[in-house]
């Protein structure tokens, strides 16, 4: 796998875990939503083929990954943003975007 894609799938997670995590007195509610939705939907334009490496990526990641909480994070990404239906390991809905990354 090409490091790039790598290092720039980390990137993005980074950026949507610190918005998702950050005070509304940190980052202005709004303005997160409106850079998630952006992130997401730039994600959803991927061609197919660039969307499966993004989430194979993402898959390792979320196992090398040794806190259970971003890890989980890792894990619901893909859910969250809209690339897959469905949630793997998880029957319901999401909790992982609490200011609704998925589009």
């Amino acid at each position: 796998m090409d490091p790039l894609v790598t290092a720039l799938a980390r990137l993005v997670v980074d950026a949507v875990w610190f918005l998702e995590s950050c005070d509304d007195d940190e980052v202005d509610p709004d303005s997160a939503v409106k850079m998630m939705e952006g992130l997401g939907g730039e994600l959803l334009r991927l061609p197919l083929d660039q969307r499966d490496r993004l989430l194979h990526v993402l898959t390792d990641l979320a196992e090398a990954e040794p806190d259970p909480a971003r890890r989980d994070f890792l894990e619901s990404f893909p859910f969250a943003c809209g690339l897959v239906e469905e949630q793997e390991g998880h029957p319901g809905p999401s909790s992982a975007s609490a200011k609704g990354v998925r589009q």
